[in-house]
Formats: structure tokens, C-alpha cells, sequence
């Protein structure tokens, strides 16, 4: 293992790098924020969010769709998941670590497919069994085979970030 570590953050016009030991990592960062410039890089990612937040608010006015459903929309149309096991990740990733549900059975599956304008799965155990396959979900085994339980594994994670348009 080397002892090579590298920093890159990249906000709007402010770019910040560094390459080397842990220490001159960490002290270049620490010169980055004294000079003010990471205070201005979080106030531009607070209001990047609230014009985020505040352009869905008025397109969910203007459709009449609830906001949890344009949320969980969002969610879809950023992460491009255009197929119905994607979608379904997806939707496991919004109730479970959105919403903070441990239990997800497919009435609350399928209402949150429908708040947001989206045609429901159906068949949930299909596309559930074929995330698990992949290994992009799992279930404890406390809950034995029950689909209402299937938790996002680090790989399904993974791949919900690499659909995030960038």
C-alpha cells in the first residue's frame, strides 16, 4: 500500500487538487479553507440544493404530483433508470435511506411508483429476485425470504451513484 493521497474537488470555477502524504494532503486542504474559498464552495452547493429543491417544489405544483412522489421522480430521472429493475432499486433506495423505512411492502412500493407519475412494477418479486442475482440487494436472514426486507447492498449502491448524471 503507498502512502499516496490525492484530493480533487471541482465546484463551478473553484478547483482544488492535491497529491502526496496524508499530512501534506491535509495541510494543503487546511491553507484551501483558511483562505475562504471551501466557505464559498458549501454556500454555492446550499444554494445549487434550495434552487434544486425550490424548481421541483413548483414542478410538482404545476403537475399536482405530492412531493414525496416528485422526489422520488427526481431520483429516476437523474440516475437515468429507465427500466423497471433499476426503477425498483431505486424506489428501495428512496423508502429505505430517504424515508428511513425498514419495511417495504409493495403496496407502499407501488404508491410511491404512482405519486411520482410512474407506472407501477407489478410483479415486485421478479424484479426484486433479479436485483438480488446481481447482488445489488439482500435480505437479512432475521427476515427470511420476505422481498418487504431486501436492503441495498454496497454493489447496488454503487451502481445507483454511477447512474447519477454528472
Amino acid at each position: 500500500m503507498s502512502g499516496l493521497n490525492k484530493i480533487s474537488i471541482h465546484v463551478g470555477e473553484f478547483d482544488f487538487e492535491s497529491e502526496g502524504s496524508e499530512i501534506e494532503v491535509d495541510e494543503k486542504f487546511a491553507r484551501f479553507k483558511e483562505e475562504g474559498f471551501w466557505s464559498i464552495i458549501l454556500e454555492r452547493l446550499e444554494d445549487a440544493k434550495d434552487m434544486a429543491v425550490d424548481a421541483s417544489n413548483s414542478t410538482s405544483e404545476q403537475k399536482s404530483i405530492p412531493q414525496r412522489g416528485m422526489m422520488f421522480r427526481t431520483l429516476v430521472d437523474n440516475c437515468s433508470l429507465e427500466g423497471k429493475p433499476e426503477q425498483v432499486l431505486g424506489a428501495l433506495h428512496f423508502l429505505r435511506d430517504v424515508e428511513g423505512l425498514t419495511d417495504c411492502p409493495p403496496r407502499v412500493i407501488n404508491a410511491l411508483f404512482e405519486e411520482a407519475n410512474i407506472e407501477p412494477p407489478g410483479n415486485l418479486s421478479l424484479y426484486i429476485n433479479r436485483l438480488r442475482e446481481k447482488d445489488f440487494l439482500l435480505i437479512a436472514k432475521q427476515h427470511g425470504d420476505k422481498n418487504r426486507f431486501a436492503e441495498l447492498t454496497e454493489t447496488g449502491r454503487k451502481h445507483l451513484e454511477s447512474r447519477a448524471k454528472k
